[in-house]
Parts: C-alpha cells; structure tokens; sequence
C-alpha cells in the first residue's frame, strides 16, 4: 500500500529553522501528519504541483493545485491558518460572523493584554494628534480588491484637514513617480507629512487608515479605530469604505467604538490555529482535510 506524503516547502531561512527544532509550526504539523501514518518531509521551495501520492504544503503562495494548501502566520506568533487560497480576503474567516456576545470579557481583557505587553512592550495610547496613513506597495494602481489607489487614498484622507502622517512601507521599493505622487500631495495638503516608524506613530494615532495593512492589527492592540480601503480578513470591526463610501467612513473614524479585546481573541484564538495549545495538532489535521484531503 502507498503511503501519502506531506511536503512542506520551505524557504532556506524557513527550513534551516524546522532542522534546527526552532519551527514549532512546523513541528507540530509534521507530528499531526505522521501520527496518521503519512509520510512528511521539508522541501525546498517550487511552483511545480505535488508529485503523485503526496500533497504540499507552501508558504503564503504557491501553484494552483487541489494536492496543495497554503499556510500563512496570522499576524502575531503562535497564530497560523491552513487555507486552500492565498488571498486572505478569501479566507473563511472573512466571511464569518464575529459575535462578541459570545466570547468572555474577562478573557477577552487577560487576552489583549498578554499580547499588547508581547508585542509592544512599553507602548501606550497617547493623546490623538493624527491620523495614521501606513503605505504598503503599487501606490499609483488601484487594484481589484481595493476601493482605490494608495495615492487616492492619501488624498481622501488628507481632505479632511486633519494631521496625516503616511509612512512607507520598510519591505517596498518605490519608483521614482510614487514618491513623486507622495511628495505632490504634500504640497497640496499642508497638513500632510510623509515618512516615520508606524508603530511609533500608531500610539498618538486617531485613527489608522489604510488599504489592508498589518498595522491595523496594532491599532485593534492599542484599540485605535480603523478605516479600510481594501478587503482583507480583519474588517469584522473596522469602517469599511466599500460598505458605507470613503466620507462616512473618514467622519465616523475618530468617535468609532469597537470590542478590541472580544475580536482579538475571537480573530486569534478562536479562528486560527494556536501552534502552542493541546489542540493544535487536532486542528491542523482538520484544515489539512477541508477540500478532501485523505488524511
């Protein structure tokens, strides 16, 4: 009888990592996997499908094939998802209904406040001196899961007349006409400044607005509202400008209220899988046979 195989392609700094035992991801799924009598091994990175018998697993991307899943860190350490799509916007969690009445406050309150002292130790909201614009990258395209252009958006926000500060992105390389779109803005708004460390700016933020950065998620920590100009998987409680248009969602921003700490746990713990907790084994097998996967 053949036995299937797991293949988890890794990048070299990914891989050395699980040989050396620090990829606790990785770990727990190959136990899982093994434990149902699969074969599993650490492969190098590919766009080729799976070869017959075995199904794979790829980083944030990978070919389109019914043998492979993607898997992705939900922002925050131990946090993972194992899904079929690479699109987060696309993930079940995004089409799921976050109910807070169904989640403990007081666990919710331990929960949000064990990972605000983990992830920025040391910082505190202060008084709100502006609006929090963090780039990431095609500043001048507007692409299909958006409402807009970054640019467009800078502008919509600026509009305002309120202190706007947009920071580039550390990871984007950006082309000589993008910072000169920037730098045109900032003539014509004087309220608008360009450049400046996100999370730094995040705790005297008003708001944070933003196509679908990860900065959001630390504006939920510091329980900063959030406006979003795009589709991602964390807009349960932000102001969505495709929902209610780019005005409403910019005048409602600085009096927004939302349960930061019920959504946190429910996004986190409840949603994605914890690769720290008893379960995570349990889960991990469970994702893995969502689409009919034999295991």
């Amino acid at each position: 009888m053949v036995r299937n195989t797991l293949l988890i392609h890794l990048d070299p700094e990914m891989a050395a990592r699980a040989e050396a035992g620090h990829f606790n991801f990785v770990e727990r799924i190959l136990e899982a996997v093994r434990s149902r009598g699969w074969q599993a091994a650490i492969a190098p990175e590919t766009a080729e499908p799976p070869p017959r018998h075995s199904y794979a697993l790829h980083h944030m991307h990978g070919p389109d094939h019914r043998r492979v899943k993607i898997f992705r860190r939900c922002y925050y350490y131990p946090y993972w998802h194992i899904e079929k799509l690479p699109q987060r916007w696309r993930w079940p969690v995004a089409r799921a209904t976050f109910e807070p009445g169904q989640i403990d406050r007081t666990e919710a309150r331990d929960f949000i406040h064990h990972l605000r002292q983990k992830v920025m130790p040391g910082l505190r909201p202060q008084t709100p001196g502006h609006v929090l614009i963090p780039l990431q990258g095609k500043l001048t395209e507007m692409r299909s899961f958006q409402t807009m252009s970054p640019i467009d958006m800078v502008a919509a926000v600026a509009a305002t007349g309120k202190s706007c500060i947009a920071t580039l992105h550390p990871n984007e390389t950006y082309s000589l006409s993008e910072r000169g779109a920037l730098d045109s803005l900032a003539e014509r708004y004087d309220n608008l400044s360009i450049g400046g460390n996100s999370r730094e700016l995040l705790a005297g933020a008003e708001y944070v607005a933003t196509q679908n950065s990860a900065v959001a998620m630390d504006a939920y920590l510091l329980t900063r509202p959030v406006v979003l100009f795009a589709q991602v998987d964390f807009h349960h409680i932000a102001l969505n400008v495709a929902d209610i248009g780019v005005d409403q969602a910019l005048a409602q921003a600085p009096t927004h209220k939302a349960d930061y700490a019920r959504y946190l746990l429910w996004f986190l713990r409840k949603q994605a899988i914890d690769a720290m907790a008893p379960d995570a084994g349990a889960r991990m097998l469970d994702a893995l046979k969502k689409g009919g996967w034999p295991i």
